[in-house]
């Protein structure tokens, strides 16, 4: 059987039966888009995540009190957990390789303004938390570089809070009170956004030692540190420990790097949208049922015509290549057609709801191109198969 004529029969199979072919293109296509739109679901929230992560920057290395993971009999038996303090923040400014550190301690307080008040959070930093954190001033100044202990009474408004408590006029220079203490607004900060749930714009910035006094702590929640551009972060690290290490006795503490958070939060948001392609990959699998059935009936409905051809000479091998191209045909066609559905359906729920990200990863969409083809293949396998091996003076006579 000529080439030519071996993709004109294919093509001619497929159009006499538009109805059941349009039907089993249409399993396919399902499957496929559902893969592409909930693999686009998927990697849209691996990128909102990682961006969220990243706004703040990726030179940064947290220090929380206590240690997360231990070896061995556990510390507290034989030694005591101490908390992290502002003079442990004071020294780690002399460690190599260190820019910024920047203290935090936090809480929810009653913020009042001239006319207006409200619960809010409360963030206790240090002067350097705008270069640690990459947020800009709209107005005035940030928290001075003064003795952390010692600090006055200053504080600088989150956008959001500042409309809230002076909806008509400039807040610099206004006395605010948190928590029941005076404080002078010297500042009004950028908006920012959310970062994982947690509005910055709607809150108040004050020193780190006073939202201790506050909240009544006698350490910090934690410690923030950034690096230089072009040193090793496990040097780094490694500098850092070892200050800490010998000012409390013992390794009580947690460091955590940001390259540690982007990457876990990154495998884990992978396997997810890894979940969830195979959750669509279900679709995958009905579709390939519609293709067997569909193909399993055809065999029976053209007996006389695979009689007829190998009467007329053709092999076991052809006829069964020709009904393994026919399915692959059918799965390929509805392969493109649920690509373009699912990209094009996944495009259009973001622009109908924009808060919703989306990012169809074209590598998933490839892959599920190509399962489509073998799905056709396997699928029309054992019709394929079952035709082949007709008799053929049994398949003349068969109506």
């Amino acid at each position: 059987m000529a080439q030519r004529d071996f993709i004109r029969l294919v093509f001619a199979s497929i159009s006499s039966h538009r109805l059941r072919s349009g039907l089993t293109a249409l399993g396919i296509a399902i499957g496929i888009a559902a893969v592409v739109l909930l693999t686009s679901l998927g990697a849209g929230l691996r990128e909102f995540v990682l961006a969220e992560f990243s706004q703040f920057g990726t030179r940064i290395i947290g220090i929380n009190p206590g240690r997360t993971m231990t070896h061995g009999t556990p510390v507290g038996l034989f030694g005591s957990s101490r908390p992290i303090t502002i003079e442990d923040a004071l020294a780690l400014e002399t460690v190599p390789g260190v820019e910024s550190v920047m203290t935090y301690s936090g809480g929810n307080a009653e913020v009042e303004g001239p006319d207006r008040s409200r619960r809010t959070m409360v963030h206790g930093v240090g002067s350097a938390m705008p270069e640690v954190f990459k947020m800009a001033v709209q107005s005035g100044s940030f928290l001075p570089p003064e003795d952390p202990r010692t600090a006055r009474s200053f504080a600088v408004l989150g956008s959001k809070l500042r409309r809230e408590l002076f909806p008509d006029g400039s807040a610099l220079g206004a006395r605010v009170r948190v928590g029941g203490e005076r404080y002078r607004v010297i500042g009004v900060l950028e908006p920012k956004g959310e970062m994982l749930g947690l509005d910055l714009d709607d809150g108040i910035f004050i020193p780190t030692a006073r939202a201790q006094a506050l909240f009544n702590r006698d350490g910090l929640m934690e410690i923030d540190i950034i690096y230089g551009e072009k040193t090793a972060v496990v040097e780094v690290v490694k500098n850092v420990k070892r200050a800490m290490i010998a000012r409390h006795g013992q390794e009580d503490f947690t460091l955590t790097t940001q390259e540690q958070m982007i990457d876990v939060m990154g495998n884990i948001l992978n396997v997810l949208t890894f979940a969830v392609g195979a959750l669509g990959g279900i679709s995958l699998l009905v579709g390939a049922v519609g293709v067997l059935t569909i193909m399993t009936i055809a065999v029976g409905e053209r007996a006389s015509e695979i009689g007829l051809f190998r009467a007329l000479g053709a092999s076991q091998r052809q006829i069964l290549a020709l009904f393994l191209a026919e399915a692959t045909v059918l799965a390929s066609v509805g392969g493109v057609a649920g690509l373009a559905l699912g990209s094009g359906g996944a495009a259009l729920l973001h622009a109908l709801v924009p808060a919703v990200p989306v990012d169809t990863p074209w590598s998933y969409a490839v892959l599920a191109l190509v399962v489509a083809g073998g799905v056709g293949i396997l699928a029309g396998i054992l019709p394929a198969r079952r035709a082949a091996r007709l008799d053929p003076v049994e398949a003349l006579r068969a109506e």
